[in-house]
């Protein structure tokens, strides 16, 4: 009876160890494409990127905000070297705008000058404070900003 049982209790430790091992290979044979997508999130790879955003927008405000993105942001984009197009979206649920605006590469989007970015980000904010009715600050600021590396 102690032979069956201990070989029951063997047999079981050869499966939860077994068990375990294939989760940590799992895990492990995952990690090589994380780290090749954070390769190329640190620009060693420059092709298109996407540029990610999200603003806080209230319900009252959409209209406005998209007002002040067309006569603002899209105008300017446009005629910027290495831009591809850019889609909004807005989540009702939680107020909030995504804008995806896609370059041809890193460098290209990079490389607009700081000074150009901050007036055309002051004329939306003018437009977006018109349309909105505030009298200072940003009706809508900036909650997240990263970028997308399209696979």
């Amino acid at each position: 009876m102690k032979r069956n049982s201990m070989k029951s209790r063997v047999m079981h430790s050869y499966k939860a160890l077994s068990s375990f091992l294939s989760l940590v290979l799992v895990f492990f044979a995952n990690t090589q494409a994380v780290n090749s997508a954070v390769l190329n999130f640190s620009g060693q790879t420059d092709g298109t990127v996407i540029e990610h955003l999200r603003l806080h927008v209230a319900k009252k405000d959409k209209q406005a905000w998209l007002e002040a993105e067309k006569a603002s942001w899209e105008k300017w984009l446009v005629n910027k070297n290495g831009f591809l197009g850019r889609k909004l979206f807005w989540d009702p649920k939680n107020e909030e705008a995504t804008l995806m605006i896609s370059w041809v590469s890193r460098a290209q989007w990079k490389s607009i000058p700081q000074q150009e970015i901050d007036a055309i980000q002051e004329q939306f904010e003018e437009l977006a404070r018109s349309g909105t009715g505030m009298e200072v600050g940003n009706p809508f600021p900036l909650t997240f900003e990263g970028e997308l590396i399209p696979q």
